[in-house]
């Protein structure tokens, strides 16, 4: 098959490779698979977990090929974990200590024609859903999960308003995610002006840059980057009694003013992937309309995926997600 693999640091090949043997499990013609912020910290040689020469990509959609199942277009929960512990018998799977994903050892990704996945991590995709738009189901149960996490912790207090930092994928989901649960109020701020503008376009919540909402409080916010100066910013744009979610993986390890956040009473909530009932959860909101047309994205062949990567690397990329078609 031709996959995508990362070689190097900032170096990807797109190449021949093996079939994967899929014994038991269902084999996956991949359709669509989407560019995560994490395939670009492997990309840039700032993940460990990932090392080259590897084949990056985990948000994945196709068609099934053999088996019982032959032909069902699905979606793919990346997310492989032994169903028999504490954290999987408690509702809590993405907490498994035995977690796998696609796209880091021993499992490779789906940048390449075909994956191969346990029947179990498979959703079926109606047909009034494009393979385009099931791809995202992965990087928006993400948000999903996170937004759960904060509203059942406000579970009695006031949650009309939040803040969502950062205009990329994660953020986008995460803003689409909090309107579908229930949340009036929800603003979006991003620094780049050309995504603010490629975003203005249809969204369904407020958009705006950092000096816009330098005086306003929310009650709750979302870091979807996760640097120094947007846990900064999240520390100071909480209301008293908020919560903040952090999902973003960018780096660093400062930021937080815990002052702050201790004196006003502010609940801080680190967010990891999803359990497997958020991502069905997530598929059937996509599969509804709640979360909107997911028309957000930007496709290219899996052929030009280097290029895609640098382009994302340079900022030339207004959409907040590049979906691979192989």
């Amino acid at each position: 098959m031709k996959a995508l693999v990362y070689t190097a640091p900032e170096a990807l090949e797109y190449r021949e490779m093996p079939d994967p043997d899929p014994g038991s499990d269902p084999l996956i013609r991949i359709d669509s698979v989407g560019i995560c912020g994490s395939d670009m910290h492997a990309y840039l040689g700032h993940d460990d977990r990932r090392p080259a020469p590897l084949i990056l990509g985990h948000e994945g959609a196709g068609t099934i090929v053999g088996g019982d199942r032959d032909g069902q277009r699905v979606t793919i929960n990346p997310l492989v974990t032994c169903g028999t512990c504490a954290a999987c018998l408690s509702g809590r799977d993405n907490l498994c200590a035995t977690r796998q994903i696609i796209s880091m050892p021993p499992r490779e990704g789906a940048f390449a024609q075909y994956v191969v996945m346990p029947a179990r991590n498979l959703v079926q995709v109606p047909d009034h859903v494009s393979l385009e738009q099931a791809s995202l189901a992965e990087p928006v149960a993400v948000s999903w999960h996170a937004v759960r996490l904060g509203l059942e912790a406000m579970a009695d207090v006031r949650r009309d308003t939040a803040l969502v930092i950062g205009g990329g994928a994660i953020g986008v989901a995460a803003a689409v995610s909090l309107v579908a649960q229930g949340v009036p109020q929800v603003t979006l701020v991003e620094p780049n002006e050309i995504r603010r503008a490629y975003l203005g376009l249809t969204a369904p919540y407020n958009i705006a840059a950092p000096d816009e909402i330098a005086d306003q409080m929310f009650d709750i916010v979302v870091d979807g980057v996760g640097y120094d100066a947007t846990r900064a910013t999240a520390s100071a744009r909480t209301r008293p009694g908020g919560v903040i979610l952090h999902i973003g993986l960018g780096g660093g390890n400062g930021g937080l003013d815990m002052r702050r956040i201790t004196l006003q009473e502010i609940t801080f909530i680190g967010t990891y992937t999803y359990t497997a009932q958020d991502f069905r959860d997530t598929a059937h909101a996509m599969f509804d309309g709640r979360l909107g047309p997911l028309d957000w994205v930007e496709t290219r062949p899996l052929s030009e995926g280097a290029r895609a990567f640098s382009d994302i690397r340079s900022g030339r990329v207004a959409a907040p997600k590049i979906i691979l078609k192989p």
